[in-house]
Formats: C-alpha cells, sequence, structure tokens
C-alpha cells in the first residue's frame, strides 16, 4: 500500500513539474541559428536577443508580450533569442516565461564566441542586449535599445 502511494505521488510529481518544465529549442553556433535570421516568406519577423539577467530585457517584456497578442495572428512571428549560459538555462528560462507570462516563441542561441557573429546579425551591433531585429523579405531594421510597447509597435508597423 505505501509502495503504491509513493508511485502514485512520484508520477503526480512529475506531471506537476512537467507543466512548468519546457524544452525550448537550442541552437548550438550560430550557424545552425543563421536561418532564423533569414526567413523568405510573407512573415515580418521580429527577433529580440535578450537574458532573463539583463534588466533592460525584464523590463521590454512587457511590450513584446502585447505585441504578440495584438500581431501574432497577423502574419507577424515573434522570436525572443536567449543569450543566457550557464546551468540548468532550460529550467531558468522557463520559470522567467511563466513568471512574465511569455507566449512568444523562445530559443536558446548557444555560442559564446558572440564576436564572432553579432557582425553577422547586424554591422552596427556593439553586442548588448536587448537588441531587436525585425525584417520581411524585402527589408530590415536593427534597433540596439530597449523599446516601449507603442515605439516597438511603430517600427512593426514600417513592415506590415
Amino acid at each position: 500500500m505505501r509502495l503504491k502511494k509513493n508511485i502514485i505521488l512520484f508520477f503526480l510529481l512529475c506531471g506537476m513539474f512537467n507543466v512548468y518544465a519546457q524544452n525550448f529549442p537550442v541552437y548550438e553556433g550560430f550557424e545552425s541559428f543563421k536561418p532564423v535570421l533569414e526567413n523568405k516568406d510573407n512573415k515580418v519577423y521580429v527577433i529580440n536577443f535578450w537574458a532573463t539577467w539583463c534588466r533592460p530585457c525584464v523590463k521590454e517584456m512587457p511590450a513584446f508580450n502585447k505585441l504578440y497578442e495584438e500581431y501574432h495572428n497577423k502574419n507577424v512571428e515573434i522570436i525572443l533569442v536567449s543569450l543566457d549560459f550557464g546551468k540548468n538555462i532550460q529550467g531558468r528560462i522557463s520559470e522567467f516565461k511563466k513568471r512574465h507570462g511569455i507566449k512568444s516563441k523562445i530559443v536558446i542561441l548557444d555560442d559564446p564566441d558572440s564576436n564572432s557573429w553579432i557582425n553577422l546579425v547586424n554591422n552596427n551591433w556593439s553586442g548588448a542586449i536587448p537588441a531587436t531585429l525585425i525584417y520581411n523579405n524585402s527589408k530590415r531594421a536593427f534597433f540596439e535599445q530597449e523599446f516601449e510597447y507603442e515605439d516597438l509597435e511603430t517600427e512593426l508597423k514600417k513592415f506590415l
């Protein structure tokens, strides 16, 4: 009887943790991530480079949440690219996503040699975050700044 209770408790706890634990796609190296920046379809892409430890990144997250709510059904794809590193990245990002109510797609770019790839995102990028790339099949704009919603929406509308 005790063994049966322990087994039931084990499965309940596993189910509870699976609700919160997620496996975000991990791009091991910039070369595997690069196609995300080169889509040639009819969508507008908003690619935000951020990290859970970056205070301005956290501050602008509500702007990206609102942008998702307003535009995810309007041929706009928002991808949040985490530059987090260290242990338990998946767990930290999963908790961050839950705490901040993020619905946008989150991916992890695991390439610590940022000096070799930041210029491939944009020639003027110093490497500071937050940074956002907005593009479609005909134009691109890059921003090395923190966004408020109104400014982010204004920039997005230039692509619609």
